[in-house]
C-alpha cells in the first residue's frame, strides 16, 4: 500500500491486522467498504465481501485439494472485474470518504476502540454481483451496490 498519510496507514495497518487474526480463527463473516460523500454523508457505493469459512478445516481438519495457481487465477479474475466496474459505476463527483465495516461471529473479541455501526445501506440501490472465489478454507462472494439514480 502506498500512502503519504501516516494516520491512514496506521489505521489500515491496525484494521488489516485485526481482520487477519479473525480470518485465521474463522471468525470473519463479512467485510464492507462504504464510499460516502464528504459533503452530504450519503452512501454512494457499498462493496460487500461475504466470507464463508469451513470451520472443520480451521479446527484442524483436512483441507480440500486446490492448487495455489487455481486460487490465484480466481482472485485475479475478481480483481479484473472490480477494475472493470468503472464501465458501469456512476462517476463520483463529490469528495469522498470511506468506512470499513467488519462483521464477525458474536463471540469474537472486538477491540475496545472499535465502534458499532449501522449497515450503511444505499437508498435506491442497484446491485451487481461479482465473481466468487474460494481458497482451501474460505469462499468469498462479492457484491457492489451503488445509487441507481445518480447522474
Amino acid at each position: 500500500m502506498v500512502s503519504t498519510d501516516t494516520g491512514l496507514s496506521s489505521y489500515l495497518n491496525t484494521v488489516l491486522e485485526q481482520m487477519s487474526d479473525w480470518l485465521v480463527r474463522g471468525e470473519l463473516q463479512k467485510m464492507v467498504l462504504v464510499i460516502t460523500s464528504s459533503e452530504t454523508r450519503e452512501v454512494l457505493e457499498r462493496w460487500t465481501f461475504d466470507l464463508q469459512t469451513d470451520k472443520s478445516i480451521v479446527e484442524g481438519g483436512q483441507a480440500p485439494e486446490k492448487s495455489d495457481k487455481e486460487i490465484t487465477t480466481e482472485i485475479q479474475a475478481i480483481i479484473r472485474q472490480i477494475t472493470a466496474s468503472v464501465t458501469f459505476l456512476p462517476l463520483l463527483h463529490d469528495a469522498c470518504t470511506f468506512d470499513l465495516l467488519v462483521y464477525t461471529d458474536a463471540a469474537s473479541n472486538v477491540p475496545q476502540e472499535w465502534e458499532d455501526s449501522d449497515p450503511r445501506f444505499i437508498q435506491n440501490a442497484a446491485d451487481v454481483k461479482l465473481r466468487s472465489f474460494t481458497t482451501k478454507v474460505h469462499k468469498v462472494d462479492a457484491l457492489v451496490s451503488y445509487r441507481a439514480d445518480m447522474d
